[in-house]
């Protein structure tokens, strides 16, 4: 038995992705946690919560404790993290490991407080916060300690963090919260308003993972798929077809906010590392990344060349357990509360 002495965790808002150094990624469920409302006891966490959202009777609701990546709900995050921890070291509550989690850079020093708080107290011997831009280029390969300016896209469920990187620091960034969950929400509208068929948030984040795309297809190369949803008008459950202009559509304002979001950060840029970026394009990670075409829209309208990272729905919490191996190299980057 190895005894687990590090984990590395990326509390998402919508996944949470545990990483254990040697043995890579061990943990990947949604962030969501099923409460009995009587007695506010946790029923169940992560993919078994999920199965519950939607369907649950008035006495369990399903929670999501994080919104837009910074906590909601206090307690709920921390039953939610000592399961998550528990789980990553198999139930050996002699040792107490090492948690780094990665966190938006544009948190506040109180929602930076309540993170370690919560993580300590659900059993971690030491906690660490890395910011979640710097997280996702390490682990997407970029070297973010040499002189050079790096530019990462990290696109998650609530909020899409955009960051220049330099010397391990960030130059220039800015968090928006647009996310896969808007992305969702803006889906289920444009259906509802379009075909007058109300569909639940998963049947969207299904649309949208099969079909969809951030720019329009050829007509030939078109996507549809059948969903199932509720009528408006009579109440009665009714099938339609949806095709990837319907979803390319439904994102346009998400998508332009993106834009802008990410032009900001290239106006904040220094000219030096400018030209850098230019050279080297920026690098997409977090699980908007597998968006159909995305690289493409941003590279259209930013002019600068963009590139998916491999396994982007990995990239941050792989980047926060090589940040913990590896933590005298990236003291700059790394704030530490014991």
């Amino acid at each position: 038995m190895m005894f687990i002495k590090k984990i590395g965790i990326d509390l998402g808002t919508t996944y949470t992705l545990v990483y254990v150094p040697k043995r890579g990624i061990v943990i990947n469920e949604p962030s969501v946690v099923a409460i009995s409302v009587l007695d506010k006891k946790i029923l169940a966490v992560g993919d078994e919560a999920k199965e519950m959202i939607g369907r649950t009777p008035d006495s369990i609701i399903a929670a999501r404790p994080l919104k837009s990546g910074v906590i909601a709900d206090y307690k709920t995050t921390e039953s939610m993290l000592k399961y998550f921890i528990n789980k990553a070291v198999g139930g050996m509550k002699i040792f107490r490991p090492e948690v780094m989690i990665a966190v938006p850079a544009g948190i506040t020093s109180t929602e930076r407080r309540a993170v370690i708080d919560a993580t300590l107290n659900a059993g971690a011997k030491a906690a660490y916060i890395i910011k979640e831009p710097i997280a996702a280029a390490i682990g997407a390969d970029i070297p973010i300690g040499s002189a050079s300016g790096h530019m990462i896209v990290d696109m998650g469920g609530g909020t899409s963090e955009i960051a220049v990187i330099s010397l391990g620091g960030i130059v220039a960034n800015t968090s928006v919260r647009i996310g896969g969950n808007k992305y969702d929400t803006a889906i289920a509208e444009f259906i509802k308003k379009k075909y007058n068929l109300a569909i639940g948030e998963r049947t969207a984040e299904d649309a949208k993972i099969k079909v969809g795309s951030a720019q329009f297809l050829p007509k030939e190369s078109r996507l549809s798929m059948e969903i199932k949803g509720r009528d408006m008008v009579t109440g009665l459950p009714r099938t339609i077809v949806v095709t990837s202009d319907d979803i390319t559509e439904a994102l346009q304002n998400e998508l332009q906010g993106l834009i802008v979001a990410v032009k900001s950060v290239l106006y904040q840029t220094p000219p030096e590392l400018s030209a850098d970026i230019m050279d080297k394009g920026m690098v997409l990670s977090g699980g908007t990344a597998l968006l159909r075409n995305i690289d493409k829209l941003l590279a259209q309208a930013t002019g600068v060349p963009a590139y998916v990272a491999d396994d982007p729905l990995l990239c941050v919490a792989r980047g926060t357990g090589i940040a913990l191996e590896n933590l005298e190299s990236y003291k700059r980057s790394i704030l530490s509360a014991k």
